[in-house]
């Protein structure tokens, strides 16, 4: 099975693709600048920066030549030279380093650079969930390889996505709010979310973009046996006995599974996995603590990239 991917690139989105260097396993645009967002007229998404997401397989090579190519838009850090910057991205904050306000085109655009073996284990085991939560959500496939393990990696992230949802919801709901919790998956430990405008993000992302996120999940939620799906009426059913509860607790990834284990473990009991999530499993607050998990999971990352920011005020970001 292989990652449906919204090809729609158009004229812009290859001129400046053109631009950067071509050794690039995968690369996709994201954010408010590229997919409409309920309660945003064409005419500001117009106005909006761009966001993309470049995964290459060796960071300093690519780093190197756009040096060469774009050099303006490196901060003071490229001065450190390109194996510097690729030690910076791939040690601190979520491994993706950022470039940031970009004219390019008539566009102000956003840029992270992410090796793709870290891409991979950020889709497999949700260690910051910071590039895969973006890929839970719609955003424009620009560029992606034969990588199988990479192709099975972004499936395995959204399976994920399915499961951990699973997981926070009743045993009956609709294709809607299945959506509006995969969605707010990665803001589970996001501040800005319980406050001001960005309370209502999540329901914006999903409202005018149910036929892309059914683009993205429509074979997965058909070919789960965990699942009753009735796409015709737009509703679901899921197992939500001990039995179905434990399946779904243990397809989820490594760390969110790491982070509920400590948080249901006493410490130095130090008991098998398998054990907790067997416990968790029978839990009326199964979804309670799911939801703790995760938020755990943002904080950590969220928590990292404050350090990095602080370290690093002017442009890029390290992300």
């Amino acid at each position: 099975m292989t990652l449906p991917a919204l090809h729609n690139t158009g004229v812009l989105y290859r001129r400046i693709l053109s631009q950067f260097p071509q050794d690039i396993s995968l690369a996709f645009a994201y954010g408010s600048g590229v997919f409409k967002q309920h309660g945003t007229g064409r005419g500001q998404m117009e106005k909006n920066m761009l966001d993309f997401v470049f995964a290459v397989d060796d960071p300093v090579t690519w780093h190197t030549m756009n040096l060469l190519q774009n050099r303006k838009h490196y901060s003071i850090l490229k001065l450190l030279g390109p194996t510097m910057i690729s030690s910076i991205q791939n040690e601190y904050g979520a491994a993706a380093y950022y470039n940031t306000l970009v004219p390019m085109d008539g566009r102000l655009i956003k840029y992270g650079v992410i090796s793709t073996e870290s891409l991979i284990d950020d889709l497999m085991h949700w260690k910051t969930m910071y590039i895969a939560g973006r890929l839970h959500k719609p955003v424009k496939m620009l560029v992606q390889s034969e990588n199988g393990k990479l192709q099975s990696a972004l499936v395995a992230n959204l399976k994920s996505a399915v499961m951990a949802s699973f997981l926070m919801l009743p045993e009956s709901f609709t294709e809607d709010e299945l959506f509006l919790q995969i969605a707010g998956l990665s803001y589970a430990g996001d501040f800005r979310m319980l406050f001001g405008e960005e309370k209502s993000k999540v329901a914006n992302i999903v409202k005018d973009n149910i036929q892309h996120f059914r683009t993205l999940y429509s074979n997965i939620l058909q070919d789960c046996p965990q699942v009753v799906y009735k796409p015709q009426q737009g509703k679901l059913e899921v197992d939500k006995s001990p039995e179905g509860q434990f399946i779904q607790l243990m397809a989820l990834p490594r760390t969110l599974q790491q982070r509920i284990t400590r948080l249901v473990d006493p410490p130095g009991k130090n008991r098998d996995v398998e054990e907790i999530l067997l416990q968790v499993a029978q839990d009326p607050d199964c979804g309670t603590v799911i939801q703790q998990g995760l938020w755990k999971t943002i904080l950590y990352s969220s928590k990292k990239l404050m350090k990095v920011w602080k370290g690093w005020r002017r442009k890029p970001s390290v992300s």
